[in-house]
């Protein structure tokens, strides 16, 4: 029991640490922000969800005694416990018919991950504006207009078209803060799975990842919160983070779809790495190419369509 707990302490202490580098306004700040979660997700997965869970709490106190209670809050809710919570739904499993043990389903972990990414970014807005969208409108937009006037002194000549850019933008962001969120969640659950699973620590058998799919309630969800978010005020914000957890989910569904079925087709290994450097180079198009894939995997069921069946080791007749 202390061995489990010191393990979660130390990797609480590691998670806080690089948050801690983060706030510091540190030029590695981008590229930590993307792994602050990743010390606790190795701790849950590999010592057990209660391990996790000291070291989502153990991060916040020390946060808390050392910068001061905001941190702590923000370091609790916005990255340990969404980690801590994620590891426990990966390891959640029951007897199976079989006798063996029925993991949490792959599709089902995916929402979750959209469904967390979305809440907390929906309460780091409110936060951000002390319960108040429109003080978190006009605090973002503070922020920004003194970002461009540091980076053009000079104003434009006219100015009406940077003030309805700098509204689009304001209004837009929750939308790709729920969708970034997303996808470092769901890097930093793959990152510690492999990590753990390399130890030989990890509970339970690797899943079959590109079998991945999401229940047909994501898409609903994703309906509900496109049509929310032509609403203003909070609700909208509201469906834009939903809209862009879940299209976020569905872009991860596209590209597990596209393992799938290409297993043992010739030349898969080019394809997927060709599809990669694609998607570094323009990704703002590959990626909306691959969220509606994902959709429509769900909605009607394309893999049992598309997947390839064992390949045939002979030369096709002629």
């Amino acid at each position: 029991m202390a061995y489990l707990l010191a393990i979660g302490i130390g990797a609480g202490l590691v998670s806080a640490l690089l948050f801690g580098v983060v706030i510091t306004g540190s030029p590695l700040g981008v590229l930590l922000l993307m792994v602050i979660p990743l010390p606790i997700f190795i701790a849950a997965l590999g010592w057990t969800h209660l391990t996790g869970l000291v070291a989502a709490l153990a991060g916040g106190f020390a946060l808390a005694l050392a910068v001061n209670r905001t941190a702590g809050l923000i370091f609790g809710l916005g990255f340990a416990l969404p980690a801590w919570w994620l590891a426990y739904l990966a390891l959640l499993g029951r007897p199976g018919r079989d006798g063996g043990v029925e993991w949490y389903p792959l599709g089902r972990l995916l929402l979750w991950i959209a469904a967390t990414a979305a809440l907390i970014t929906l309460v780091g807005i409110l936060a951000i504006g002390d319960g108040s969208y429109e003080a978190f409108q006009g605090r973002l937009r503070g922020a920004i207009g003194e970002f461009l006037r540091a980076a053009q002194p000079a104003p434009p000549a006219g100015e009406a078209a940077p003030n309805e850019a700098l509204t689009f933008l304001v209004a837009a962001l929750p939308f790709f803060f729920a969708l970034n969120f997303a996808l470092i969640l769901a890097l930093n659950l793959w990152l510690a799975g492999h990590s753990v699973r390399l130890s030989g620590r990890l509970p339970r058998g690797w899943p079959d990842i590109p079998a991945t799919t999401m229940p047909p309630l994501a898409l609903a969800l994703l309906a509900a919160g496109t049509v929310l978010a032509f609403l203003p005020g909070l609700p909208g914000s509201a469906g834009l983070v939903t809209a862009g957890a879940l299209l976020a989910a569905f872009t991860l569904q596209g590209l597990a779809f596209i393992h799938d079925t290409t297993r043992q087709r010739p030349g898969r290994s080019l394809l997927l790495g060709g599809l990669y450097v694609v998607t570094l180079l323009v990704s703002q198009v590959v990626l909306p190419l691959l969220a509606v894939l994902g959709c429509a995997d769900v909605a009607f069921a394309l893999r049992s369509r598309f997947r390839a069946g064992p390949a045939d080791p002979r030369p096709p007749s002629t």
